[in-house]
């Protein structure tokens, strides 16, 4: 499997500054995500991420694990691009209930994703986004996205259009 360069375990800038926003799921329409103040270690995510596939032979290298929604669906930065920046590789999410999907192509464009007022579990979820715009996460990315802002159902085809077989690499994990 892909790994990612090194073990640097340190967030982002931008994912820092994420880290210390306080997401309101405000009942269901908001957003439902709790972001880490750090990469899970190298043996968390790979335990994570064997029980979440329950193959006990994964190695979860190729992910860092950066956030969960309220039932434990997972936030990843996935090593797609192999030989790019960390900030530079896609957004994915692995739901609780198996549900997992391709968010953003990178974290700039997560950042616009979260601007928007979607959070990794509703661009799952949902086949259609309805823009929420958030004035706090529209200013944090506005401070580190280096993509244009564009709407987040944009972003997200984009992305799930260049890693179309995203899914079907989670579901061969599964086995």
């Amino acid at each position: 499997m892909n790994e990612m360069p090194g073990d640097d375990r340190r967030l982002p800038p931008a994912l820092a500054d994420v880290a210390r926003v306080e997401f309101d799921y405000a009942d269901g329409d908001g957003i439902d995500f709790e972001p880490y103040d750090a990469f899970d270690t190298a043996g968390e995510t790979t335990d994570r991420l064997r029980q979440w596939t329950g193959n006990p032979e994964l190695d979860g290298g190729a992910y860092r694990l950066f956030g969960q929604d309220g039932t434990g669906g997972l936030a990843a930065l996935w090593y797609g691009r192999p030989g790019r920046p960390l900030t530079e590789q896609p957004v994915v999410f692995m739901g609780s209930e198996g549900e997992c999907g391709v968010v953003a192509g990178n974290l700039s464009d997560f950042l616009w994703v979260l601007a928007d007022g979607i959070g990794p579990l509703e661009s799952v979820l949902y086949d259609e986004h309805e823009a929420r715009p958030n004035p706090q996460l529209t200013e944090l990315a506005e401070r580190h996205a280096t993509t244009p802002r564009r709407p987040a159902q944009n972003i997200i085809t984009e992305a799930r259009a260049e890693f179309p077989t995203f899914t079907d690499a989670i579901d061969a994990l599964c086995r």
